[in-house]
């Protein structure tokens, strides 16, 4: 037997249980994993509100089912500690692992297929890796490989306190770009600027919106706008990142917070500036992984790098999180341990 945090039908927080799960037998090529960490992920709540019933691909790529009763989590550092036939040669039992992609991290312990764990480098601590080992990489894959920033390029990270948001801003800064930073608070401004945001904006403080914030980072960047938009927000501040790049701009667009972005006429990108535009993850940049292991030690060891974690809770509170979590309350990472 295991616990987990389920749901029995989409809806709220509130829907949430920690509850007793059986665990059935493993089949070829899966892992059980007894989790110490999991980190917390708007695509969790998306999960539970049932967001991505219809969007094939977190079927297909992502390994998430929607059958319910279904376990909440989507990362997650832990151990494992069962091996069925069929997985990677070298990996044993007792391996310090991070679960990504698929479904069920809130839990004691998950099932999962063995080509979603990747080993935790050795002085990283349980609670840092479920903060920063995934996120991490996707901020990594998307300021050195999406778009690859250069010295002194404008760059505008959308949702900027988040745990991602901050890791997007510091890798940023580490490959020497300038960053502006949108975020909804001035608390979460605070945060931003102490890891290095050259200017920060708060939406809820401009009166005409997004429309007003465009034209703020425009006046920012001397009317040039920016190079390079990193975007997990979508729907609604979509418009505002078309009129805050600048000619031939790049919109590297991971998430959609607000909603899903509608179809888009590509005539606008010219107008607008010949634009590229992206949808992606971290799955094109896999291949990157050691080169970035390597570098996020050495940012770690040199201090270089900030791991945002706001809190550490109980499992059992996870609607509480959850609510906290989707009100943009949090700062950084938020953390659930069994």
């Amino acid at each position: 037997m295991a616990k987990a945090v389920r749901i029995h039908s989409y809806g709220a927080p509130e829907e949430m249980k920690w509850e007793e799960v059986e665990l059935r037998s493993l089949e070829h090529g899966e892992a059980l994993v007894r989790i110490e960490a999991a980190a917390v992920n708007f695509l969790d709540v998306q999960m539970r509100r049932g967001d991505l019933v219809n969007h094939k691909f977190y079927k297909e790529k992502g390994g998430m089912t929607t059958e319910l009763p279904l376990t909440i989590g989507s990362q997650a550092a832990g151990v494992i500690e069962g091996l069925a036939q069929g997985c990677p040669e070298g990996m044993k039992v007792g391996d310090r692992v991070m679960c990504f992609g698929g479904t069920g991290t809130y839990a004691t312990h998950v099932i999962t297929a063995s080509t979603r764990l990747m080993p935790i480098p050795a002085g990283l601590g349980v609670e840092q890796a479920a903060a920063v080992l995934t996120q991490g990489f996707l901020a990594y894959a998307f300021t050195h490989h999406a778009y690859p920033v250069r010295a002194c390029d404008w760059c505008l990270v959308q949702a900027a306190g988040g745990g991602l948001g901050m890791l997007l801003v510091q890798m940023a800064k580490l490959c020497g770009g300038r960053v502006i930073g949108v975020v909804s608070s001035e608390k979460k401004a605070r945060a931003v600027r102490e890891v290095g945001c050259d200017h920060v904006i708060v939406l809820s403080e401009h009166s005409g919106g997004s429309t007003a914030a465009a034209k703020e980072i425009r006046r920012l960047t001397g009317d040039e706008g920016v190079r390079v938009v990193y975007d997990g927000v979508g729907k609604d501040v979509f418009e505002m990142n078309l009129d805050s790049l600048g000619l031939g701009g790049y919109l590297i667009i991971f998430g959609q917070s607000s909603g899903f972005i509608p179809p888009l006429d590509l005539m606008r990108l010219q107008e607008k500036g010949s634009l590229f535009v992206t949808r992606t993850n971290g799955l094109p940049y896999r291949k990157h992984w050691k080169a970035y292991e390597q570098l996020l030690l050495e940012w770690l060891d040199q201090d270089l790098l900030k791991v945002p974690i706001e809190g550490v809770y109980p499992m059992a509170e996870a609607a509480e999180v959850h609510r906290r979590f989707e009100q943009r309350e949090a700062v950084g990472r938020m953390i659930l341990v069994p």
